[in-house]
């Protein structure tokens, strides 16, 4: 495998020769690094969220961070408690052991129910918008309500303007939650300013990332039929306003200076979607490649990518995009998981980008701005050195979002939130869960 070189002084950097691409996840998790941990932490975490094999970014992450903990924490007992969006819900794997389904309520009643029986320490709720059922997402609180053990809520979105109703909703989530867990400090200063939060109680803790190498991308191209072409990506779940019309549209000018150069939009069109339109998006954007007459330059890879081969897709790419129309978007996985493979990347300037991409670790351009994505993805093309100092930074910066780390991270928040209520052990994990940890706040159910 071809491994581009690093300065001595990048921490984590992969080399060698191997015959294949090598994709180190978790290499650091060997390190255990329980000093840093509080006394008390638990040894029962129920993780209420999306997971997979549904298709969606919650779980994808869901199931990540759950691996994650495993694998740092190996007698740590990590359940999922999982929302459908469908009756007949997935094939889960043996970790999900209750089921909600989104619009039932009584389904949010039993989950509670059954938490409160398994002497779970403390819950780990996934929260976005648009998984829970009831006006903002209210069929959550039925369950928050009832729960006896402390709760650390993970905010995958934060409104700058929510409505009535979704300031609601999020204010009982908030102050039935022990602490909180966001992805930028974008998003803090909005818990802070809009709803109120003490910063004391908000955790900041990356997106995770896999441990990749910092490897020369067509290491990776062969796999995907695209050796020997100059590779911008785009991946994930499809749906309309993510900008990927604006990168079909500057294709023109930049094949007129580099002609090797493909555009490629891998991931399924979103399961929501499709069920209200089909792939008329898709379709849509096929159209517009047509007619800019750059058809043979954008390739779709219309299926569901696995986190493995979503760090096999993004190695091969020479310039990663983000694309996206609207500035409120509080964090993109893709993003992240790019700027952690070391990629220079081209984004619109959205609150997660625009942060993320700070101190010359990727370009910023105007939203739906064809021109400044042209010119800026030609500049990179015609300069491999930026390029590459591009590439080293963003790699470093992406050290401390690998999923060993990030599992680290929410271990400590999750000692934080059951320390008051359990009394502390020497070290490693409690035999049993302490009595205290059940006496929670049972008088506001």
């Amino acid at each position: 495998m071809s491994v581009t070189s690093l300065p001595a002084a990048l921490p984590n950097a992969k080399t060698g020769n191997e015959s294949g691409p090598h994709l180190a996840f978790g290499a650091a998790s060997t390190t255990r690094l329980q000093t840093s941990l509080p006394r008390a932490h638990p040894a029962r975490i129920a993780v209420i969220g999306n997971h997979l094999p549904r298709q969606c970014g919650i779980a994808t992450f869901t199931t990540d961070l759950c691996d994650a903990i495993a694998a740092e924490y190996g007698n740590a007992g990590v359940s999922v408690v999982a929302i459908n969006d469908s009756p007949s819900g997935y094939k889960y794997p043996a970790r999900v052991c209750q089921q909600i389904h989104q619009d039932d309520p009584a389904s949010y009643l039993a989950a509670a129910e059954y938490l409160n029986s398994c002497n779970v320490d403390v819950v780990s709720l996934q929260h976005e918008y648009g998984i829970f059922g009831g006006w903002a997402g209210g069929h959550i609180l039925q369950l928050l309500r009832r729960l006896t053990m402390p709760v650390v809520t993970t905010l995958h979105t934060v409104l700058r303007q929510p409505d009535a109703t979704q300031q609601i909703v999020m204010r009982e989530i908030v102050e039935r939650s022990d602490r909180l867990i966001v992805m930028s400090e974008h998003s803090r200063d909005l818990l802070q300013n809009v709803f109120g939060v003490s910063r004391e109680k908000i955790d900041v803790i990356p997106h995770g990332i896999p441990d990749l190498p910092f490897a020369a991308p067509d290491a990776y191209k062969q796999m995907f039929a695209i050796n020997g072409r100059t590779v911008m990506l785009t991946f994930g779940l499809l749906s309309p306003n993510k900008g990927f019309e604006t990168v079909i549209r500057a294709l023109p000018e930049i094949l007129s200076r580099h002609s090797n150069a493909v555009y490629v939009i891998a991931g399924a069109t979103h399961p929501h979607v499709k069920l209200r339109e089909g792939d008329r998006y898709r379709m849509q954007l096929q159209d517009l490649a047509r007619d800019q007459g750059v058809e043979d330059a954008v390739i779709f890879f219309n299926r569901f990518f696995s986190p493995l081969e979503m760090a096999t897709l993004v190695g091969s790419a020479d310039i990663y995009v983000t694309p996206y129309c609207h500035q409120a978007q509080a964090v993109s996985g893709t993003l992240a998981y790019a700027l952690g493979a070391g990629k220079a990347i081209i984004s619109t300037p959205y609150w997660h980008a625009a942060e993320l991409l700070g101190d010359g670790r990727g370009a910023l351009v105007p939203f739906e701005d064809s021109g400044a994505i042209a010119a800026k993805t030609i500049e990179l093309l015609g300069n491999s050195s930026a390029r590459q100092a591009m590439r080293e930074r963003a790699y470093r910066h992406g050290r401390s979002m690998v999923w060993n780390r990030v599992a680290q991270s929410y271990m400590q928040s999750f000692g934080q939130a059951i320390t008051p209520r359990v009394v502390p052990v020497r070290m490693g994990f409690p035999a049993q869960p302490s009595k205290q940890i059940m006496a929670r706040r049972v008088a506001s159910a």
